[in-house]
C-alpha cells in the first residue's frame, strides 16, 4: 500500500529525513517511533501528500504523491494528534460538515454518521456540542470522523495522547476492529505499550534515519533478548559477566544484561559475586528504543 525508496526531505539545508526505505503491506498496522525530531511526523506528513519530498520515491496506493495527490488523499483517514473539532457545532453538525470535502451526498452521509457513531458507542452523543465532552470521547469521534470517507489507509498521528488506561483500551479496541476490516493503518505513538500491542511491523528512526524495522517481538529479541537481569555495577559482577561473553550495558549504578535464560545468569551472579538483591524482568520495547537512540522517546 506504501513503497518508498530512498525517500529524503530537506528543509532550507537541514535534512530531516535521510534517504529512508520502507514498505507497508495492505492490512496492516505499521508503526513509525522514535524521538521528537526523528523524522517520523516528516514522513507521515509525505505520506498524506501535504509536504513535498526532496527526492527518492515515494508511492501510495501504486501512485506517486507527487502527480495524484487527490486520488491519493480521497483514500486516506487521517486522525491529527491535537483535537480540532468544531466547538460551535454538535457532534452530528461537525461530521455533517466534514463530509463535504468528500462531496459524500446528504442522505448517504447521514446514513454513515448514525454507522459510525453506533461503531464508537457514542450515538447518544449525536446533537451534543463539542466543549462538554470528554477528552476520551473527543479523541473517539476524531478517530470516527476520519472513517467518514471509508478510507482505504487510516494515518493515526498519537490516537491515545493523553487518555486515561480505559479511553485508550476503548481505542485500540476499534483500532483492532478498523484492521479486521482490511483497512491498512500507519501510527506514530509516545506510548511503546501502544505499538507493541498494536503493531504488526515497525520502524524507530532517529536524526531522520530508519535504525531497525521488523515486528515488535523479533526486535526485542534480536537487540535485547528475552529478559534483562538488573545488578549492580561493581567490578566483580562486571568480571563474571565478560567470563559468559554476557551481554551488558552500565547505567549509572545498575548493569542491565540481555539474556534469553535470565536463571542462568542470576544464579552464576548469586553463586560467583557478593551481590545485592538482583531483579529479572520480561524486555521490552521501551528497552530497544532507550538501547538504539539512547533518549526517552519524548526528548
Amino acid at each position: 500500500m506504501i513503497v518508498a525508496q530512498g525517500l529524503k526531505k530537506c528543509f532550507d539545508g537541514f535534512v530531516a529525513v535521510d534517504e529512508i526505505s520502507f514498505a507497508v503491506e495492505k492490512g496492516e498496522i505499521f508503526g513509525f517511533l522514535g524521538p521528537n525530531g526523528a523524522g517520523k511526523t516528516t514522513t507521515m506528513n509525505m505520506i498524506q501528500c501535504i509536504s513535498p519530498k526532496t527526492s527518492g520515491t515515494l508511492e501510495v496506493m501504486g501512485m506517486d504523491v507527487n502527480t495524484h495527490q487527490r486520488e491519493i488523499k480521497k483514500n486516506l483517514g487521517v486522525v491529527p494528534q491535537e483535537n480540532n473539532l468544531d466547538p460551535d457545532f454538535t457532534v452530528y453538525e461537525n461530521f455533517l460538515a466534514y463530509s463535504r470535502y468528500f462531496n459524500i451526498p446528504r442522505e448517504s452521509a447521514k446514513k454513515i454518521i448514525d454507522e459510525l457513531l453506533d461503531f464508537v458507542q457514542l450515538t447518544e452523543k449525536k446533537d451534543t456540542l463539542i466543549e462538554p465532552l470528554s477528552g476520551g470521547m473527543k479523541r473517539r469521534l476524531i478517530l470516527t470522523r476520519a472513517l467518514i470517507n471509508k478510507p482505504k489507509i487510516l494515518i493515526l498521528d498519537e490516537p491515545t495522547v493523553g487518555l486515561d488506561p480505559q479511553a485508550r483500551h476503548l481505542i485500540w479496541d476499534k483500532i483492532k476492529s478498523l484492521k479486521s476490516q482490511g483497512v491498512t493503518i500507519v501510527l506514530t505513538t509516545h506510548y511503546l505499550d501502544e505499538a507493541a500491542r498494536l503493531c504488526d511491523r515497525l520502524v524507530i528512526m532517529d536524526y531522520g534515519k530508519i535504525l531497525v524495522d521488523g515486528t515488535p517481538n523479533d526486535i526485542v529479541k534480536e537487540y535485547i533478548g528475552t529478559d534483562i537481569v538488573e545488578a549492580e555495577n561493581n567490578p566483580s559482577v562486571i568480571a563474571c559477566l565478560k567470563k559468559r561473553a554476557a551481554r551488558f550495558e552500565a547505567l549509572g549504578e545498575t548493569l542491565q544484561i540481555y539474556t534469553n535464560n535470565p536463571q542462568e545468569i542470576t544464579s552464576a551472579l548469586l553463586k560467583e559475586c557478593p551481590l545485592r538483591p538482583i531483579t529479572a524482568r520480561s524486555a521490552s520495547l521501551e528497552d530497544v528504543f532507550l538501547r538504539l537512540t539512547g533518549k526517552k522517546l519524548r526528548e
